[in-house]
């Protein structure tokens, strides 16, 4: 990597690792039933959480566009740590409602700035055929946060209780947020320049449907992120595989670890030719569908390839979706891939209550099947593709 793009992919990873180093995050649910919530409360509470990110997803894209991503990345922080600050201060339902207001937009400022700024300062840094290297790194550290997380959760718990865990959590994001106004964000020049708020939005918003060759991407990277809504159902399957409620955080760490791998290696298979990305992902599709109808402890080693897999073949469509964006509506353009995620991933949540791991893992296999055909044709983003990028380009439209 030049050493231009170094500082850039360094403090990126540190800011992934700090921004969800939250110990809040696998003890807010609790935070909300003793504090007196009923289920239907916290139901809403997720309901509003899941509004704002919708609502919020593409406009803050747009934002990102038309002002600075760096911008977005340090307010998000800001915003996240007010949210959970408000919990602290204001225990209750309108407290709680307030807070997820806050985190959903902040979490929709992090949506395609991220990606956007990353991106284009690697292009700037002559580096941009290492996005995909850097970007799975970026989510393995997003992902390992988890672990130090979860362990700071039970010694803040266990020493100053939900407050304590809250003003730390709101630490973490503040710091996150410092390290993000560090971050390089290469010139804009007269991007935006006289553009304003409305017309960078509806640009941006023209190029995710006209862009020739994207749409078909952006879909898919749409479908298939939404697929990491079914970690949230790991802990009740391994519980129904009869693994004892106290054992399961400890078996589900390999789960992690291997989605951590995974993601690290997506530089690697982003070299892959496109046939050989999709029989990844459909092996790993195979594996998730047969741990759910084998239904034995011993299935957790494959839904920790399953994950790896995965996360590997997601870092590599991110990739090629951004190399089909114009660098001035990257972040809106990726946003729109965003409010897909949102809204697919309710459609996963469905389809896991009717039949569970198998029937997400055959419509798995339908985007792994198409791959090779969505990566068949590449359209440069910000200026000439580079040299690995178009040999890539020829070797996926011969389907090698």
């Amino acid at each position: 990597m030049p050493p231009a793009a170094r500082p850039l992919a360094r403090r990126m990873m540190g800011w992934a690792l700090l921004a969800d180093f939250v110990p809040l995050y696998p003890l807010y649910a609790l935070l909300f039933t003793a504090t007196g919530l009923s289920v239907a409360q916290i139901s809403a509470l997720f309901a509003i959480w899941s509004a704002v990110a919708v609502l919020t997803e593409v406009p803050s894209g747009a934002l990102a566009d038309r002002f600075s991503r760096r911008s977005s990345l340090v307010a998000a922080g800001v915003l996240q740590a007010a949210g959970y600050a408000a919990w602290v201060l204001l225990p209750g339902f309108p407290g709680f409602a307030l807070g997820f207001v806050l985190w959903g937009f902040g979490g929709s400022l992090v949506s395609g700035a991220k990606e956007a700024l990353l991106y284009d300062g690697l292009d700037a840094a002559g580096a941009r055929e290492h996005y995909a290297r850097v970007a799975g790194r970026v989510a393995a550290m997003e992902l390992v946060a988890q672990l130090p997380a979860a362990l700071a959760a039970t010694l803040l718990f266990v020493a100053g209780g939900f407050p304590l865990v809250g003003w730390v959590s709101v630490g973490t994001c503040l710091a996150a947020a410092v390290v993000a106004a560090t971050l390089p964000e290469p010139p804009r020049g007269d991007a935006g320049a006289g553009t304003g708020y409305l017309a960078t939005l509806r640009s941006g918003v023209t190029d995710a449907v006209n862009t020739p060759g994207l749409p078909p991407v952006l879909l898919a990277t749409a479908v298939l992120t939404a697929y990491d809504g079914v970690e949230e159902y790991f802990p009740l399957l391994l519980a129904d595989w009869g693994i004892p409620p106290a054992a399961v955080p400890l078996v589900a760490v390999p789960i992690v670890l291997g989605g951590t791998a995974g993601a690290a290696l997506g530089g690697a298979a982003g070299r892959l030719p496109a046939w050989a990305l999709g029989l990844l992902l459909g092996t790993a599709m195979v594996l998730l569908g047969g741990a759910g109808i084998a239904a034995h402890p011993a299935g957790v080693v494959a839904i920790a390839a399953f994950y790896g897999g995965y996360r590997a073949a997601l870092v590599v469509l991110d990739a090629r979706l951004q190399e089909r964006i114009a660098s001035a509506s990257r972040a809106t353009v990726t946003s729109v891939a965003g409010l897909g995620t949102e809204l697919a991933t309710f459609g996963v949540y469905v389809a896991w209550a009717a039949g569970g791991a198998p029937l997400l893992a055959a419509a798995g296999l339908l985007i792994a099947g198409a791959l090779p055909v969505l990566l068949r044709r590449r359209v440069a983003g910000s200026g000439a593709p580079g040299v690995a990028a178009t040999r890539r380009s020829e070797e996926d439209a011969r389907g090698r």
